[in-house]
């Protein structure tokens, strides 16, 4: 399993195919030609919705906007925020799979489809996920005879290079319902799980990992009334995808970058980079400390593979209300995990944005 595409619903679908070339080193792609055997044979057609295509290494974001009341895109901005809609994976068997998703009790929404362009083939179906998320499944044939495969290089101008994780929130009570719903439907299996607890709020998170482990899917629940999960799903009606963490191979230069470009990330207190330098194993020279310092990078590693670097850091959310960002992720030496060690640090940072939106104060009182 890979992840062929994520889908955004937003307004306006050219200002953020803009916004992601400008501020994240996206390039626009021909959105037809990528498109015409999923989006315009899914009754999403130019008539009602627009559709912008975006690439950035192995990433490929599409975006979606009304051109009229009709449109599904529409209708999903009525019920949430602008946000992920649907997450397509490239699976072996779509006909298994749907088979599978069914007996579990999946909802169907787009009854198996094919396409013919050339010497591919592809097979395509869509099922109801977790709240409004839906996922497209996609199965990819080539003859090879005809078009022989040609392995992909990945192109050293794209600061962004491929998709890491994608974290959902879920409601209290149903963690455990989504987790079981992702073995069943997917065949994720269940990894490493976390319990998050601040001054102010706690959450609980359970990483699911596809069963060759291409995909991680962590999903989160709210331990608290005041937790930011829970701000999350009040502000967008219901469950979603909270963020995406995109790989980076220079996490430094990339936020550099970035920075110049006008992109707003989370801030980090200078505190916690003193606090750094006491933990264990410390593996950075002073240079490289003071890069991640000036960049305000997180940094993570453990005592036994010191040199196993994990760098992390966060967007402001992008679509204005405390819904969905995104994270910049390194991993030097093949290192693993989700930055455990940063937990305590990146939300206290985003209860920091809580306090000033003052959502978290008015719970506390």
């Amino acid at each position: 399993m890979k992840i062929n595409w994520v889908h955004f619903y937003v307004e306006d679908a050219k200002a953020w195919r803009d916004w992601f070339v400008s501020h994240l080193g996206f390039q626009a792609v021909e959105s037809s030609t990528l498109l015409t055997p999923f989006i315009y044979t899914n009754n999403e057609s130019c008539f009602h919705t627009c559709t912008e295509a975006i690439k950035s290494g192995s990433v490929c974001f599409l975006l979606s906007s009304p051109l009229s009341p009709t449109s599904p895109v529409a209708d999903f901005l009525r019920q949430h925020p602008p946000g992920v809609a649907d997450v397509a994976f490239v699976i072996e068997d779509v006909e298994a799979a749907i088979a599978r998703a069914q007996a579990y009790g999946a909802k169907v929404l787009q009854p198996i489809q094919h396409y013919q362009y050339g010497d591919r083939y592809i097979k395509w179906s869509k099922i109801a996920a977790w709240g409004s998320l839906t996922h497209t499944l996609i199965e990819k044939r080539e003859d090879k005879k005809i078009s022989p495969h040609h392995p992909t290089t990945r192109s050293p101008h794209h600061s962004i290079t491929a998709i890491d994780h994608i974290v959902l929130n879920v409601a209290v009570g149903d963690l455990k319902r989504a987790v079981t719903w992702y073995e069943k439907i997917l065949d994720f299996q269940p990894q490493q799980t976390f319990q998050i607890q601040t001054d102010y709020s706690s959450l609980y998170s359970q990483v699911m990992v596809s069963r060759y482990g291409d995909v991680q899917l962590p999903i989160n629940e709210p331990a608290s009334a005041n937790s930011q999960i829970q701000e999350f799903l009040n502000v967008n009606q219901g469950p979603g995808i909270q963020h995406i963490a995109l790989q980076t191979a220079n996490i430094v230069s990339a936020i550099a970058k970035f920075r110049a470009c006008g992109l707003s990330l989370l801030p980090v207190p200078q505190s916690y980079y003193l606090q750094l330098k006491e933990r264990p194993e410390f593996p950075l020279s002073s240079a490289e400390l003071e890069a991640i310092t000036q960049q305000e990078i997180l940094v993570d590693w453990n005592q036994k593979t010191p040199h196993a670097l994990l760098l992390q850091i966060f967007t402001q959310p992008i679509f204005g209300q405390p819904t969905f960002f995104f994270e910049f992720i390194e991993r030097r030496c093949q290192a693993q995990g989700f930055g455990e060690g940063n937990f305590q640090a990146l939300f206290e940072a985003i209860e920091r944005e809580q306090i000033k939106r003052g959502s978290l104060l008015e719970i506390r009182e």
